[in-house]
C-alpha cells in the first residue's frame, strides 16, 4: 500500500480543516489534531490522523456533540469529575488531566474521572503532559468489547489501555502506554489498510482460533493471558464503574451506531513527587534507573535495552525533522 510523508504541521492543519468543516469548534479541532499528530510522530499510526475520517463520520451522524461544553465539578479536596457533554474525548481528557495536575500541585495528588466522553486518542499525550510538569501521570480508558477474556471464546472487554508518565531530571520522561490486549485495535485496522498480515496471537476468528489475516479478526487476545485479562477488568472498573459509565459489553461500539453518543469514561491520576520525597533526588534517581536499564547487556538478537517509551521518543525526534508517514488513502481524504 502506498504511503506519503508530510510534515507534522501540515498534517495538523489538514485535520483541523476537516474537523471544522464538519462543524467542530476550532479550539476543539486543534486539540484533537494535536493528539492525533502526537501519535503519528511517535509512529503509533494506529492512533494518528487516520482516525480523522471516522471522527468526521461520527460528527456528521450525530454521535459526537460539535458544540460540547465540558464542565468540571470538584467533589473533594483532591477529586473531581469532568462531564464531557458528549464531545471529543481528546478535549475532555485534556481538561481532566489539567484539573488533576492543578490539584496535585497544591495537595500532592489529584484524581479526576470523566463521563459522557468519546474516544480520546493516545493516552501517552496526557501522561506526558504531566511528566513534562515534573509530575507523575496515570491514565486509563475503557473501550467497546473486542477482547476475549482469558479462557473465553467471545469478546467481553475492550482493549482498555493504561498509561503512566514519570519525569526525570535530564533524561526524557518514562512513558508507558499500552493496551491490555496484545495490540490495540488500531493496529489491526492499520494492517487492513496497508494490506499486511499480522502476527499470530494478535487476534482470533469467530471460533476463537488465532489468525494472521487482519480481515478475519473478530476479537483480540489479552496480553500475557490471565495477567492482561485481569488488568483489563481493572481499567474497566476505574474508567467505567468509578466514573459512573458502562462496562465491557454494555459500551457502545466505536465503529457502529455512529449516530449514538458513546458515553465513555476515563480515569486520570496525578502525583506530585515533592509531597513524598526530595523531588530532586527522585528525578536524579529516575535518570540513574533509566541509564542503568539502558546499560544492561543485550540478549542475542537485540542491539540494546530500551526504556519504555524511548523508541517512540526517538521516532518523534526523527519525524519532527523528516515528516510523518501516512497512508496515501488517508492523505487523499484529508485533502479532498
Amino acid at each position: 500500500m502506498s504511503t506519503i510523508v508530510i510534515q507534522a504541521d501540515e498534517a495538523r492543519k489538514l485535520v483541523v480543516g476537516k474537523l471544522t468543516e464538519a462543524g467542530l469548534h476550532i479550539h476543539h479541532a486543534e486539540k484533537v489534531a494535536d493528539v492525533l499528530v502526537h501519535a503519528d510522530l511517535r509512529n503509533v499510526n494506529s492512533h494518528g490522523v487516520l482516525r480523522t475520517e471516522h471522527y468526521v463520520n461520527r460528527l456528521q451522524a450525530g454521535g459526537i456533540n460539535p458544540g460540547a461544553h465540558p464542565t468540571f465539578t470538584q467533589s473533594g479536596p483532591v477529586t473531581g469529575v469532568v462531564d464531557g457533554d458528549d464531545g471529543f474525548g481528546h478535549v475532555i481528557a485534556d481538561m481532566a488531566m489539567d484539573y488533576a495536575m492543578d490539584m496535585a500541585k497544591k495537595s500532592g495528588v489529584g484524581m479526576v474521572t470523566a463521563i459522557n466522553s468519546s474516544h480520546c486518542g493516545a493516552l501517552s499525550y496526557f501522561v506526558q503532559k504531566a511528566a513534562n510538569a515534573k509530575l507523575i501521570g496515570i491514565a486509563m480508558s475503557h473501550t467497546d468489547k473486542i477482547v476475549v477474556p482469558f479462557g473465553g471464546k467471545t469478546s467481553f472487554s475492550g482493549t482498555n489501555p493504561i498509561a503512566y508518565g514519570v519525569p526525570a531530571k535530564s533524561k526524557k520522561p518514562f512513558i508507558l502506554d499500552m493496551a491490555t490486549s496484545n495490540v490495540a485495535l488500531g493496529k489491526i485496522l492499520q494492517a487492513q489498510e496497508e494490506g499486511k498480515t499480522i502476527p499470530k496471537g494478535w487476534g482470533v476468528d469467530e471460533k476463537g482460533a488465532p489468525v494472521t489475516d487482519p480481515h478475519q479478526v473478530v476479537s483480540l487476545s489479552p496480553f500475557g493471558g490471565p495477567k492482561g485479562y485481569g488488568l483489563s477488568v481493572i481499567v474497566d472498573i476505574f474508567s467505567g464503574l468509578l466514573a459512573g459509565a458502562a462496562f465491557g459489553p454494555h459500551i457502545s461500539k466505536m465503529y457502529g451506531d455512529l449516530d449514538q453518543k458513546r458515553k465513555l469514561g476515563h480515569y486520570f491520576c496525578v502525583i506530585n513527587p515533592s509531597f513524598f520525597t526530595d523531588v530532586n533526588v527522585f528525578l536524579e534517581q529516575m535518570d540513574r534507573m533509566m541509564m542503568e536499564l539502558q546499560s544492561v547487556e543485550p540478549a542475542p538478537g537485540f542491539d540494546r535495552v530500551y526504556v519504555p517509551g524511548e523508541i517512540e521518543q526517538l521516532h518523534e525526534e526523527r519525524n519532527r525533522v523528516e515528516g510523518i508517514s501516512i497512508a496515501l488513502s488517508v492523505y487523499e481524504f484529508l485533502t479532498k
